[in-house]
């Protein structure tokens, strides 16, 4: 905690410190590049990879990190001063060696790209020992690609060629790029590859170029070369690539490399082999610990067929999706040619190493829990059987004890609490009836979910029970897609107790008396997920998911038809009334890389739920809220809203909900030192009922006046990544109040601030988004 009180202490120092305070007499300190282009044809981002030297780091247009590392003393080993080096950025010292090399790469790359004479020469401009460097790329008009011309030795390859020309990314008449060459190299070595030729390479296609024939245009030959052998007297010779058969498949299904080496010959002596359809299954067990079907729905590699560098791909993707395989080894190895087959063919064999995770498992988590802003910790016990009836059915059974503090504006701090018990079969299998999914579970490799669970949540001014049951499916599509279908959705909710205070509250709302019922809840829904975030985030990235339900129609339409009556004005199925409804929401967001020690996340967000049929709004549960941590930070949870509605004084708990929401957020996020990131951001949006309410004046969404409903907010904040929890401090300051009755809705031009209800600290456990 001193080292963040000292920082804080000291930053207005670090930021006045000198910058060059520790850079040795007669160097300079290296204070940007720049690089300038005088036309079109490349793009400076391509170029700024290849400047080796970087300055510093700046946020804001200072250099924090080297500001941490001057205002240590370097003669001094104790903290803080080491702690500050250790922290901060040394200064980074120009370096004309650095530079030159630097202008070569350039030049380099810029030829790559079919500028065959054009020049790229680099100035300095060094003031008060800070040093600019300029980039000058003088570009001239781009060789372009006039013929090309194929050289295929290997017959059998150049009909395959022939026959994928049209997926060639080389074209006449574009300019020469040497990336573009590669990445035909690359493209079709896996083509080639997935028709059986094993032992073909990039190393095998190469690439002549003429650029003797004038007018700025290139002849580009495409040649590629046999395959070379070795004879029996060691003469090296060309011969036309070899095609590949696979021979046998070796699946060894419980394989550990430790057995392995310390067994030696007699753990191979202990090994039993049985041929299953067609394949060997290796095991030391009498009885497969994975039953041998699934195993082969999960196998693309067939005794028989050719070889394929997808097929094994997608092999060994498909068992370990499974889940039960904490390692999938596939290797081949050549083979004699079997009995009947000609001698010039050539095979290989297969071999699949699985190695297992643990059958069962059973976990205590302490978490931090985060529910729109309320701060609270959980008790899970969890027990899990990766492997329940021998075909990788994951089973999960969670014990659950959570509690929460509750902040309220206007009251004091309260607690909730929960308990639980939630089961999950997770299937292997794509269980629906009448389907021909052979071909589908090949290509998406699909899972079937059925979900049951049970809570008794006890929250403060109202005490609920709520059952869930679940049945659907997920799959991964190509290109970061993800589905997500439950065709069936049972939620059960029954309300126990409400506060004596809190229902007349309640009673005072149609929208909230219709809110807090005991509902069933029958029907379904819909995912879209799009996410290219990569691991290693060196690169922007989107996220995007879309969903839709739908409630209450196959129960509509039964009551129906059995022709049933209302009771209390709704349908009943069992005694229980139901809900009906479609709800949709989409949230996208947008994630651009600066540099490695900031970024700009933007978040768009827009839901509606109608209700319809025998509902009048929906259930609570599918109500949508503003404020909070994870919304417009500068309203507590639950208190914004809806519309431009202004929630009395003495009201004692807030809790506004409603049908629709939009929202917009920016965060611009920046590394300080340590475990401290930081944060400035922006949010707007509001929700809205769908139909009117005439107990909160203004709720109700219309198109001609929902702008003017918009509340903004911005803040600050700092980040806590302790590496395996990030925790999060905002606060979020009012600009726009749409709960402003009289005059401009911007609180600078209506009223004077007060910082007791306009200025809000919000805790939060992990990104907003």
């Amino acid at each position: 905690m001193r080292r963040l009180n000292l920082l804080f202490l000291l930053v207005p120092a670090i930021y006045s410190c000198n910058p060059t305070k520790y850079v040795p007499q007669g160097e300079s300190l290296l204070n940007s590049n720049h690089i300038q282009i005088d036309r079109e044809g490349i793009n400076k981002s391509d170029l700024v990879p290849y400047i080796k030297q970087k300055p510093n780091k700046q946020i804001f247009g200072a250099r924090f990190h080297l500001g941490l590392y001057n205002f240590s003393n370097l003669e001094k080993k104790k903290w803080p001063h080491a702690w500050l080096r250790n922290i901060g950025e040394e200064p980074v010292i120009f370096d004309q060696y650095a530079t030159e090399k630097s202008r070569e790469q350039l030049e380099n790359l810029i030829r790559s790209k079919g500028f065959f004479d054009s020049r790229v020469t680099d100035s300095v401009r060094t003031v008060k020992r800070k040093s600019d460097v300029y980039y000058n790329v003088n570009l001239k008009t781009p060789y372009t690609i006039r013929n090309l011309y194929y050289e295929i030795a290997d017959t059998t390859i150049k009909k395959l060629f022939d026959f994928d020309s049209t997926n060639c990314l080389i074209q006449r008449g574009k300019p020469y790029d040497a990336t573009i060459l590669q990445a035909e190299r690359t493209r079709f070595e896996r083509y080639v590859k997935n028709h059986g030729f094993y032992s073909f390479s990039t190393d095998h296609i190469a690439f002549r170029v003429d650029s003797t024939i004038g007018n700025r245009q290139v002849n580009l030959f495409y040649e590629i070369h046999n395959f070379q052998k070795t004879d029996i007297y060691n003469r090296i010779t060309n011969v036309p690539h070899p095609v590949y058969q696979i021979k046998n498949v070796y699946i060894y299904t419980d394989y550990v490399q430790k057995d392995v080496l310390e067994g030696g010959e007699s753990y191979i002596n202990s090994l039993d082999t049985v041929n299953y359809n067609g394949y060997y299954f290796i095991s030391q067990q009498k009885k497969s610990p994975i039953k041998y079907d699934l195993i082969l729905r999960s196998l693309y590699l067939k005794p028989g067929s050719g070889y394929s560098i997808s097929n094994t791909e997608q092999t060994q993707s498909h068992l370990m999706s499974l889940k039960t395989y904490r390692l999938v080894n596939i290797f081949f190895n050549e083979t004699g040619v079997p009995d009947g087959s000609q001698e010039s063919q050539s095979f290989l064999n297969c071999h699949i190493q699985l190695t297992l995770l643990s059958n069962q498992s059973f976990n205590v988590e302490l978490e931090g829990t985060n529910t729109a802003g309320n701060l609270g910790g959980a008790l899970n016990l969890i027990y899990q059987h990766k492997n329940l009836f021998h075909g990788a059915e994951q089973f999960n059974m969670k014990l659950k004890g959570a509690f929460e503090a509750m902040t309220q504006q206007n009251t004091k701090l309260r607690s909730t609490r929960e308990y639980g018990i939630e089961t999950t079969l997770r299937l292997p299998r794509f269980i629906v009836p009448f389907f021909r999914k052979e071909g589908f579970i090949k290509t998406f490799n699909p899972t079937t979910t059925i979900l049951a669970a049970y809570n008794y949540q006890d929250l403060t001014f109202f005490t609920r029970t709520m059952a869930n049951a679940t049945f659907g499916y997920n799959w991964a599509a190509r290109n970061y897609k993800t589905h997500i279908v439950n065709p069936v959705q049972l939620n059960l909710v029954n309300m126990i107790k409400i506060d004596t205070g809190y229902q007349k509250l309640i009673d005072a709302s149609s929208y909230l008396a219709n809110s807090f019922k005991d509902v069933l809840i029958l029907g379904g829904n819909y995912s879209y997920i799009y996410n290219n975030q990569k691991i290693q985030n060196s690169r922007d990235y989107l996220f995007l998911r879309v969903n839709a339900e739908a409630a209450g129609n196959m129960l509509a339409l039964a009551s129906n038809l059995a022709g049933a009556g209302k009771k209390e004005g709704y349908l009943n199925f069992f005694g229980q009334p139901f809900a009906q409804y479609i709800r949709t929401d989409i949230d996208i967001r947008y994630n651009i890389i600066l540099n490695d020690a900031s970024s700009i996340v933007y978040r768009g967000f827009a839901g509606i739920g109608i209700p319809y049929g025998n509902s009048k709004v929906i259930p609570f549960e599918k109500q949508y809220f503003g404020g909070g941590a994870n919304g417009i930070r500068a309203w507590q949870v639950r208190s914004l809203g809806p519309g431009s509605f202004d929630v009395p004084k003495e009201t004692v708990f807030i809790n506004q909900t409603a049908d629709i929401k939009l929202e917009a957020n920016a965060e611009y996020r920046f590394k300080l030192f340590w475990i401290l990131e930081g944060a400035l951001f922006l949010d707007a949006g509001n929700i809205w009922t769908f139909n009117e309410d005439s107990s909160r004046p203004g709720a109700m969404f219309r198109f001609n006046k929902f702008l003017n409903d918009i509340a903004v907010g911005t803040g600050t904040g700092f980040r806590f990544d302790f590496s395996f929890v990030t925790a999060r401090l905002d606060m979020g300051l009012k600009l726009r109040d749409p709960s402003i009755a009289n005059g401009s809705r911007w609180i600078l031009m209506s009223r004077r601030y007060d910082f007791r209800n306009d200025l809000t600290f919000v805790l939060g456990i992990g990104y907003p988004f």
